[in-house]
């Protein structure tokens, strides 16, 4: 590791890089957050090549050496950019070049870190591996929340003012979303955009199935999921969203004019199965802002 040393007391942030673009886009947004919570930023790249080298490769000294060599040129610039993406903020800022395979390295160390950040796809040296395929792991497998950051929507400044939206689906599944998604909008200064759907139909809000009374029951339960927070963060102006609507659908709406969205790792109802089949890749792959997927702690990895 180099750089200043971060702090033990607050498990930091940890920013996986390949020096791609998106990765690029990744970091700079995983500084600004580090700074947001006051959390140290951790610069992770992998050399390894995918799969492992295969039985009987051997990679010679002077070819290990130009790895480790272009690793450290991957993070030099990804901590150029983390730096820049913060200026005057004190950032406690490490880096690491690994010969460890990403996705089970990143999956470890999970269980010790406050999130983690990685791009929605990218290419680095030696045509190592998508990103893409690293994001769609790490949100099925981590222990903490995975941010997944897309090409440029919600880092440039005119988004600043933009909501955070979240997935709400009437039970404890989403309760960590919650959570997550207040202290977010209350730490931007921004409001939040809760979203509640309670089928997996496509098509506008009405009719309702059920009518009239299912929608009135459906909006109160998610002021009641909602109630507890607005008087914890009594900063953050709160939209109810209530649709009958594919989930994916109706989030991937009001992503358009967000700048953060978040949502739980597992769900019923309208959200059953969110991030565990095409619901989640129409989301991970789809969504043009920041996204954070949540895992509920007591539930294990799927």
């Amino acid at each position: 590791m180099t750089d200043s040393t971060a702090s033990q007391s607050f498990p930091p942030l940890i920013a996986a890089v390949d020096g791609s673009a998106i990765s690029h886009q990744a970091v700079a947004w995983a500084a600004v957050e580090a700074a947001l919570h006051h959390r140290p930023l951790h610069i992770l790249t992998s050399m390894a090549l995918p799969g492992g080298f295969g039985p009987g490769m051997t990679l010679s000294e002077s070819d290990l050496e130009w790895m480790r060599r272009d690793g450290e040129r991957i993070v030099t610039e990804a901590s150029r950019i983390a730096r820049a993406a913060v200026p005057g903020e004190e950032l406690a800022l490490t880096t690491e070049v690994s010969f460890d395979i990403l996705i089970p390295t990143l999956i470890d160390r999970s269980h010790q870190v406050k999130m983690l950040v990685v791009g929605s796809r990218g290419l680095g040296a030696f045509e190592r591996g998508m990103l893409g395929s690293v994001s769609t792991a790490v949100t099925r497998h981590a222990h903490c929340p995975v941010a997944v950051i897309h090409d440029v929507a919600g880092i440039e400044p005119e988004w600043a003012d933009k909501p955070v939206v979240v997935g709400v689906d009437g039970t404890s599944n989403s309760v960590p979303a919650v959570e997550l998604a207040f202290e977010e909008a209350s730490l931007r200064k921004v409001g939040l955009s809760a979203v509640h759907t309670w089928s997996d139909a496509t098509g506008l809000d009405f009719p309702a199935p059920g009518g009239d009374a299912a929608l009135e029951s459906e909006e109160a339960l998610l002021a009641e999921q909602l109630a507890g927070y607005r008087e914890r963060y009594p900063d953050v102006p709160v939209r109810r969203i209530v649709k009958v609507d594919r989930p994916a659908r109706a989030l991937l709406d009001e992503s358009e004019n967000a700048q953060l969205l978040v949502v739980g790792s597992h769900g019923r109802g309208g959200f059953a199965s969110m991030l565990l089949g095409s619901t989640s890749n129409t989301l991970l792959h789809s969504a043009q802002c920041p996204m954070i997927v949540v895992r509920d702690h007591k539930r294990p990895p799927a």
